[in-house]
């Protein structure tokens, strides 16, 4: 089963969508209100959001703008507004299909699940890339192994960049002027103890890491697989 959260203010037509597409098992929750939308995204695990542009209370920019800052889920525009800056606009935010009305209600299910298919597929890349460290930037939290780890605030900072940035050698200096929760005037010394920690949390033999691997004269860098 497919979930998808619509924001749609012309309920008529989301009658009409919800019902056809619940013959290819996708369901459709819809809100008219984008302010009630936003507010469900967080409640439920939904696969997708198609996001009409010319909304009450906020317009639909903003709302893609707000979705795209705070989840990570696909978004196909679905909009009578034909500007092609619009369009760009939206695409440029991280929307990932932009459909003008009027449309068949079949091209709609097709690019739902053409959407879908290329998230999923980006999604078990940056799997495989990321090895065995998950990263989640909303909740604030990083697995290992399908474990959590339990990190102080510097300690997330650190892992946390060296996963988005793995492979590449990082600089202490680089880890301080990147990781919030570490003060700039902390002395490089302080980088290298918060690794040391770090190294006990996932590493099988600390002074033999396989994973946080020292660069001499540089700093660290992260290998993931």
């Amino acid at each position: 089963m497919i979930h998808v959260l619509m924001i749609e203010d012309d309920g008529e037509l989301a009658q009409i969508l919800t019902e056809y597409l619940a013959r290819f098992n996708i369901t459709v929750t819809n809100y008219e209100s984008p302010e009630l939308g936003l507010s469900a995204l967080p409640l439920k695990p939904y696969d997708l959001v198609i996001l009409d542009l010319s909304l009450p209370e906020l317009d639909g920019l903003e709302v893609c703008r707000m979705i795209t800052e705070k989840h990570d889920l696909p978004i196909i525009i679905s909009s009578a507004r034909s500007d092609i800056t619009d369009k760009i606009a939206c695409l440029q935010m991280g929307a990932d299909d932009y459909l003008p009305k009027p449309y068949d209600p079949r091209e709609l299910a097709a690019r739902i699940q053409t959407v879908l298919r290329r998230y999923r597929r980006e999604n078990s890349d940056e799997e495989k890339e990321n090895g065995p460290f998950e990263l989640d930037e909303d909740g604030l939290s990083i697995h290992f192994e399908g474990e959590p780890l339990n990190l102080t605030r510097a300690e997330y900072g650190i892992l946390a960049y060296l996963i988005k940035n793995r492979g590449r050698a990082i600089s202490r200096e680089e880890l301080i002027h990147n990781v919030d929760a570490i003060n700039d005037e902390s002395g490089t010394k302080s980088i290298d103890v918060i690794v040391g920690r770090l190294r006990q949390k996932f590493e099988n033999d600390p002074k033999h890491p396989s994973y946080l691997l020292p660069i001499r004269g540089v700093g660290y860098k992260l290998v993931t697989g």
